[in-house]
């Protein structure tokens, strides 16, 4: 439902009943992530996509069909890849969708809607919905903050900007909300969407409820080091992945607005002074295009002690060796070393400052999701590979 969090909160402003289908489980070669959804409201309008194309029309259907008996249902859709067109999901994976209506006075209509404010404008909360168990407790919802504090809503009205209140919940069941806002706060720290599973009175014995958690957080950072060509490149490519990217260089001749109109910040300071004073998290991605001796190493030598996601350093392979021994020279482990990327990027032949920048990002991308780089012709691994597998099988309705 947050996927389309800035189109459903003017929804939820403007007092449209609306019922959303949420991506909540894939398999094989889905097109879409859990958290993927689609919306539609009372007078049929459509926004958002749970798989592509494939089976958007069966899903519309399933959302009006929500609106008008108020019921949640949970389906699955796809078979093996052998059957895929007959059944429409042409990817031959398999996706499990929760459609649920959201309709003024409702439970989750409360705290659906403090959780799309939150993330229309770029704020930090979790999203916990109760996606498989009793029906009497499917399609209810929590919202978790960044401290752990929840709220549940309750069954009365909701007014658009108040605060939801401790009542209701999932439930009325406070070890599970404890228990669930614990978990949900974990992904949050992340910035993952997944599914959990707990006991129906909190415990985390046995599994009968299965709780959706879907993250909104503030856009990854990349800090991209050295206000070069190829860092103006880095840049635009960066923005179109969906980081927040900043531009640091101690020579302001060169980090200037006119040279990185697209960053969205550009800071003028000794890359390791800055490195030290700003925040990063276990998201953030550091690139170091300042081929210099000077400016590398003590900015090395604190970023590979960082809990951050990736840290790539631009040079020849005889400026890694270089630059390799200084860092030991100053302390630096060889554990900590296993984690530099040097040379920077993926080996596609790159030339250009924009190919160099392609390059980078392809080895950003594939470590985050655990990819291998290599060419997926002839090749027999996953295409998919941070997207666990699931039995085709018909979930029916649960409500």
């Amino acid at each position: 439902m947050l996927d389309i969090a800035e189109e459903l909160n003017r929804w939820v402003e403007q007092g449209r009943d609306f019922a959303v289908a949420t991506v909540v489980a894939v398999g094989g070669s889905a097109p879409r992530r859990p958290g993927a959804a689609l919306a539609v409201d009372a007078d049929g309008t459509a926004i958002g996509s749970v798989s592509g194309g494939c089976v958007e029309g069966a899903v519309y259907d399933l959302c009006r069909a929500a609106l008008a008996d108020g019921g949640t249902v949970l389906e699955r859709f796809g078979y093996s890849d052998d059957d895929a067109f007959a059944v429409g999901l042409t990817c031959g994976g398999v996706i499990d969708v929760l459609v649920t209506p959201v309709r003024a006075g409702d439970q989750v209509r409360a705290v659906a809607g403090a959780a799309l404010a939150i993330a229309a404008t770029g704020g930090t909360a979790a999203l916990a919905r109760i996606v498989r168990g009793p029906a009497d407790l499917v399609g209810r919802a929590l919202l978790v903050r960044p401290d752990g504090s929840h709220e549940g809503g309750h069954d009365g009205g909701y007014d658009v900007g108040h605060d939801v209140s401790h009542e209701g919940g999932l439930g009325d069941r406070p070890e599970l909300d404890r228990t669930v806002a614990a978990e949900a706060r974990a992904l949050l720290d992340a910035g993952r969407t997944g599914t959990l599973e707990i006991g129906a009175e909190g415990s985390r014995c046995g599994a009968p409820l299965t709780v959706l958690v879907e993250s909104s957080v503030p856009p990854p950072r990349m800090i991209v080091f050295g206000a070069i060509d190829f860092a103006s490149a880095l840049v635009r490519v960066g923005k179109f992945l969906g980081h927040h990217v900043t531009v640091c260089d101690a020579r302001p001749v060169f980090a200037t607005r006119a040279r990185f109109p697209e960053a969205d910040e550009i800071v003028v300071d000794w890359p390791h002074r800055y490195l030290e004073r700003t925040e990063v998290d276990a998201r953030t991605v550091l690139c170091v295009l300042t081929h210099d001796a000077k400016f590398d190493v003590p900015l090395l030598r604190l970023a590979l002690r960082l809990p951050v996601a990736y840290v790539g350093a631009m040079g020849s392979r005889r400026t890694h060796l270089d630059r390799n021994e200084r860092l030991r020279e100053v302390g630096v482990t060889e554990l900590e070393l296993a984690r530099l990327r040097s040379p920077i990027g993926l080996d596609l032949g790159a030339r250009t400052p924009e190919e160099t920048a392609l390059s980078i990002a392809a080895e950003i991308v594939a470590a985050r999701r655990g990819g291998s780089g290599v060419s997926l012709t002839g090749a027999h691994t996953p295409i998919h590979h941070d997207l666990p597998a699931r039995p085709p099988a018909r979930i029916g309705s649960v409500a």
